[in-house]
């Protein structure tokens, strides 16, 4: 008499159907994390004996004792919600009564040149270029440390960034200053490379279901890491052990570290150099949708974000008080018989242009003419 077979957990269930729909190891993560949470936090009960009344119990407690961030509670209703109505396959006439707490607009937080190369300064070796580069290419976190051998192109200064968020492919500009840094951190990884072929370890992790199509693709240089760890681990997904690339932990808190001894006193991240890289293309005339398919925005809208720190706001409008202050300065001038100052030769019309093109000039000094090309062709 053969015994039938267990029925998986419900934590497995939710993983395999989240690879089922291409989610993320990272999503799967946080969902994994929200589910385990909302079920001990109700007993151990499993989630298909609970419903509304369980899961507003729940968000309201993330909310009003844990006080977690807007973002943070919408994750969580996004894992219960999955779990559901994915999972489970429960009808969720109860979803529209839920309160979706809305994001507040939040300005990007923006590094001036100064500020980035005093963090750069104050950081080293593989994390000092991995900052460099974030701020150079305008690569997201995971982009940047899952960066891989074959998407470098030095010839033509390219990067190709493969599934992006949304899973889209997207090209971004290599800066020319990091070409060599990059050629020697690539020669590092390859020797990394040589190692883990001498000893036969196993390839790198592959996306989506290459590795089973290709199953020695993992092996082959172009799929290594530009920046790979510095021993193995466990996969969390397949349980094989291998290499993976460098910690993203690690990095951030070295930016944090950088930061704070550059005496900074906004809040730096990773994510930080990016909306940097955006607001000063924009500064330097580049044309918004080029920048959103730079930066790989679905949505010309989230792009627009950009513009609200560009010369506007505290840079761009004139204080009150400033020409009240000049107004008294002019009429302490007359009162005292100074004489109107006569215009300068060099504020004429005709010598504006020059003057504006010296600034255009100065303002584009930090990019190459050969990325100017780069990213006007994007």
């Amino acid at each position: 008499m053969s015994s039938s077979a267990k029925p998986p957990k419900l934590l497995d269930q939710l993983k395999r159907c989240l690879r089922d729909k291409h989610y993320s190891a990272r999503t799967e993560e946080v969902y994994v994390y929200w589910v385990r949470w909302f079920i001990r936090f109700h007993g151990l009960r499993h989630p298909v004996e609970m419903g509304a009344i369980e899961v507003k119990a729940f968000l309201s407690y993330l909310a009003n004792d844990r006080h977690v961030a807007v973002s943070t509670h919408r994750q969580a209703l996004c894992a219960l919600l999955f779990l559901y109505k994915e999972v489970l396959g429960v009808e969720l006439p109860w979803l529209d009564d839920l309160h979706r707490p809305t994001k507040p607009a939040r300005r990007p937080t923006v590094l001036t040149p100064a500020e980035a190369e005093n963090i750069f300064q104050r950081m080293q070796g593989t994390h000092a270029l991995m900052a460099q580069l974030m701020y150079g290419t305008g690569m997201r976190l995971m982009e940047c440390v899952g960066l891989r051998v074959k998407d470098v192109d030095f010839a033509r200064h390219e990067i190709t960034i493969r599934h992006g968020k949304g899973g889209k492919d997207r090209m971004t500009v290599l800066p020319l200053s990091l070409t060599a840094a990059l050629r020697e951190q690539v020669a590092a990884a390859r020797a990394v490379y040589d190692a883990d072929r001498a000893e036969q370890r196993m390839g790198v992790a592959l996306p989506d279901a290459l590795e089973l199509k290709y199953p020695r693709a993992g092996m082959q240089w172009g799929w290594f890491w530009v920046f790979p760890s510095d021993h193995e681990s466990t996969d969390p997904r397949s349980g094989v052990i291998r290499r993976h690339h460098t910690y993203e932990q690690t990095y951030q808190r070295a930016i944090q570290r950088a930061a704070a001894d550059a005496k900074i006193a906004k809040r730096v991240t990773s994510h930080t150099f990016r909306h940097s890289f955006a607001t000063q293309l924009l500064e330097a005339g580049y044309d918004i949708r080029t920048v959103q398919e730079l930066l790989g925005h679905a949505d010309v809208a989230t792009t627009m974000i950009y513009t609200h720190v560009l010369n506007r706001g505290g840079r761009g409008v004139h204080s009150p008080m400033d020409a009240l202050r000049q107004s008294r300065f002019t009429a302490e001038q007359e009162r005292a018989g100074y004489a109107r100052p006569q215009s300068r030769p060099d504020s004429s019309p005709s010598s504006r242009p020059r003057a504006d093109a010296a600034c255009s000039a100065l303002t584009m000094a930090c990019f190459t003419p050969e990325a100017s090309m780069l990213v006007s062709a994007a």
